[in-house]
């Protein structure tokens, strides 16, 4: 008597949602946005385009998903540190070596970044879109800086939410210096910007 089979069981939700991203983040990376279709990152992921629709409403949805959580997960790292470390001068040094380590790794992930942003820019639609993730990318920044500052009792020199405004132009224009000429962003540079941000000042 043969034996019999195990029941097959098929991913949850969040299992394929993430199967999706991960093949999307690849295809986007080999072929760029403008050159990928859904079917692209079905056939990458083992999937139909319908799973796909199951879980984004489209190219779009997707790209932006991958930025904020991209975002989210890096900022994260490097803010973390205020609450792991209690002495403010390792703690702004460790967090401007995490930053920078994260445009050194991340060097595929903003080309597709400054290619969206090229999209948006001649796209109404799209940047309609894109400005409301940032904006949500930038009040998270803007609630860890305040955290992060209380936890510290720094007084900060600018709004909490200027300062993540600087915070994601700093990172992603190192990030594009770097590319063009990686000589000329040193390894500290991060670091010491954001000392010259958070220290405080003698009255």
């Amino acid at each position: 008597m043969a034996a019999s089979r195990p029941p097959r069981t098929r991913p949850s939700r969040a299992e394929t949602r993430r199967r999706v991203l991960d093949a999307a983040t690849a295809v986007f990376a080999r072929q760029g946005i403008a050159g990928t279709s859904l079917n692209d990152i079905a056939a990458e992921a083992g999937l139909t385009k319908g799973a796909v629709y199951s879980n984004f409403s489209g190219r779009d949805d997707l790209v932006l998903t991958i930025m904020e959580e991209h975002i989210v997960d890096r900022m994260g790292a490097a803010t973390a540190v205020f609450d792991e470390i209690a002495d403010l001068k390792e703690a702004t040094a460790e967090a401007g070596a995490r930053l920078l380590s994260g445009i050194g790794t991340d060097a595929t992930w903003h080309r597709l970044l400054l290619e969206y942003w090229g999209l948006a820019m001649r796209d109404p639609a799209i940047h309609a879109g894109f400005a409301e993730r940032r904006a949500r990318l930038r009040e998270a920044i803007t609630r860890a800086i305040r955290k992060a500052a209380g936890a510290h009792s720094v007084e900060l020199p600018l709004p909490a939410e200027q300062l993540a405004v600087v915070i994601l132009a700093l990172s992603n224009g190192l990030a594009v210096e770097r590319g063009v000429d990686a000589d000329a962003v040193p390894e500290t540079l991060f670091t010491d910007v954001l000392r010259l941000l958070i220290t405080p000042r003698p009255t």
